[in-house]
């Protein structure tokens, strides 16, 4: 049975805190638009990547690891920066979807990163995988909010 060490709880630790950074984010896009399909969108997300993160921290807690707590200064700055965009953007929902694409396609990146750990319970690895394949789903699907206008 694979067991966790320091470096996967750590590892997960840092997918927790981009979970909180992701969950803050949609929220804050959702708050950033009027359109209705969108801000939908975004309000899902920030639920989907809420529970993703109590899932984690029970995860991460069944095996005895310390849980980090809080986001992170980039997911702040990453928000901050959404918050400006939104601002100053004409076209300003359009921007905000771009920008969580590309947060979620590198999401997929960090999950694809962390599934590589040999040492993965398989409870874990369970987890992880149906965590990335709903974004993937989600990114294959967002196409119908891609033309917003």
């Amino acid at each position: 049975m694979a067991t966790y060490t320091e470096q996967v709880g750590n590892k997960l630790n840092d997918l927790l805190e981009k979970n909180y950074d992701a969950e803050k984010g949609y929220a804050k896009a959702a708050e950033n638009t009027e359109h209705s399909g969108l801000r939908t969108f975004f309000n899902r997300k920030s639920q989907e990547r809420r529970t993703f993160g109590h899932d984690l921290k029970s995860e991460i807690r069944s095996f005895g690891q310390e849980v980090d707590k809080g986001g992170s200064f980039t997911g702040s700055a990453h928000r901050t920066w959404m918050d400006v965009k939104a601002l100053f953007s004409a076209d300003n929902e359009e921007s905000m979807l771009e920008e969580a694409i590309r947060g979620e396609k590198a999401s997929v990146n960090e999950y694809e990163e962390v599934l590589q750990e040999s040492t993965l319970p398989s409870s874990t690895k369970s987890i992880l995988e149906s965590q990335k394949n709903q974004i993937q789903s989600d990114l294959s699907n967002v196409k119908s909010l891609e033309n917003l206008r």
